[in-house]
């Protein structure tokens, strides 16, 4: 894949000179994750591109299996087709520029996602009101206990919901609708709850739906943050779609974090420890943002090029 390979840690300091963070990458937890979602989620697996855009994940998850990429950008379109020319694209970000629009469309990307009128009008005037697209509204959620909540950001409410069902259904060839419980979701009843919310909503709007994207939000345990396992929350999702009635229909699902955050680790370096704060050499605005901004914990270990003899432990703060 492009990336220098190593059989340990320890390796990789003994042959690093350099003097930045180390970014690595276990291909084979990426592709054990993507097996555990193409084996149990009960729909079509799409990657959430934005959670971790190296081309090297990419290439293993297409190679693991995975077919279907979220993009949010024209940049991120020519990143997976530039890898997996073949992948089928879903451009699932609610706002979009005219740009953008086009030239995904141009790439052959038929799916697009929309939370408000305007979004739903450009999407059809770039697209020359093809006969081919496939529309996903974008419904916001009442809140519910994911640690990083969405419900704020994107998303039609109720009413504009019913309104919007019913004014995009006669020009595209697909209608589906899409939600977000929120990032890091601990809580396996919320996709219930969403599914039960969704179904309403299209009851109420008396239109036709073709799909329903089950979104993100499928979490990795962090310390002091464990879940049960994934195939909880599959089963959950299966039994909330068949109370619902949508089992019938195309079901979606966009795992991002899921798929790649247990796949990587950030080799920083202690450039100086004062008592018990140590400086080190990435931080808030590096790949420490979720630690550093939302006060996650994420495990740590230590390592010495030079191996030395084990101390005890005592806590730290870490500042970069």
């Amino acid at each position: 894949q492009g990336l220098p390979a190593f059989a340990s840690v320890g390796d990789v300091l003994n042959a690093y000179e350099g003097d930045d963070a180390i970014f690595v990458l276990y291909p084979k937890k990426i592709a054990a994750a993507a097996r555990t979602f193409l084996n149990g989620f009960p729909g079509t697996v799409l990657y959430a591109v934005k959670a971790n855009p190296h081309p090297a994940v990419i290439k293993t998850l297409w190679t693991s299996g995975i077919r279907n990429f979220d993009v949010a950008s024209t940049r991120e379109v020519d990143l997976v087709r530039s890898i997996a020319p073949h992948a089928k694209l879903f451009l699932m970000h609610p706002v979009k520029s005219r740009a953008t629009i086009r030239q995904a469309y141009e790439a052959g990307v038929r799916d697009f996602s929309f939370d408000s009128a305007d979004e739903l009008q450009k999407m059809l005037e770039e697209t020359g009101y093809a006969p081919d697209l496939t529309f996903h509204l974008r419904l916001a959620l009442p809140k519910g206990n994911a640690a990083m909540p969405l419900s704020g950001k994107f998303g039609a409410d109720r009413a504009a919901a019913i309104e919007l069902l019913k004014a995009a259904r006669p020009h595209v060839a697909h209608l589906g609708v899409t939600f977000h419980v929120g990032s890091q979701c601990l809580d396996i009843e919320d996709y219930g709850r969403a599914l039960s919310w969704v179904r309403s909503i299209v009851d109420d709007a008396d239109v036709e739906i073709d799909s329903v994207d089950c979104g993100g939000g499928f979490p990795v345990a962090y310390p002091g943050m464990s879940h049960k396992p994934m195939g909880n929350y599959f089963a959950a999702i299966r039994t909330a779609l068949r109370e619902n009635g949508f089992d019938g229909l195309q079901i979606l699902g966009e795992p991002g974090r899921a798929l790649c955050a247990q796949g990587g680790s950030t080799l920083t370096r202690v450039e100086l420890r004062k008592g018990a704060d140590l400086y080190i050499n990435d931080g808030s605005y590096g790949s420490l943002f979720d630690a550093a901004q939302c006060a996650w914990k994420f495990p740590v270990k230590l390592h010495r090029a030079t191996p030395r003899i084990a101390e005890a432990n005592e806590p730290f703060r870490f500042f970069g």
